[in-house]
């Protein structure tokens, strides 16, 4: 598997640019994508049940993941894997902090 690690990359420029194809460019450039919106899912695990059961839920219910504690969680951006991370704690809130970038044709 050739997942990138996030400490691979060189750091991003203080100035603003952005090195794209030997091209430099500013973020000034990416303005027309500013109000596209994406959705973005952070996928703990999935669970299969039968209908009957999953009407049996109530508050305090357990389901079980197909993932074990610890293990990195997919991060999802319009239904295509581009990330693995971690889930994290920030201010009381839960957030997720990306550990690898997903290449194009990795996500098996």
């Amino acid at each position: 598997m050739s997942d990138l690690k996030l400490d691979e990359f060189s750091p991003t420029p203080t100035d603003g640019t952005i090195q794209f194809d030997n091209i430099e460019r500013s973020a000034a450039d990416l303005a027309a994508v500013y109000d596209v919106p994406v959705n973005i899912q952070a996928v703990l695990g999935r669970s299969n049940m039968e209908v009957a059961s999953l009407l049996r839920l109530s508050k305090g219910s357990i389901i079980e993941l197909d993932r074990k504690v610890g293990e990195a969680i997919d991060i999802y951006v319009n239904n295509r894997l581009v990330a693995r991370g971690e889930v994290v704690v920030v201010d009381e809130r839960l957030g997720v902090t990306m550990t690898e970038i997903i290449k194009d044709g990795d996500a098996a």
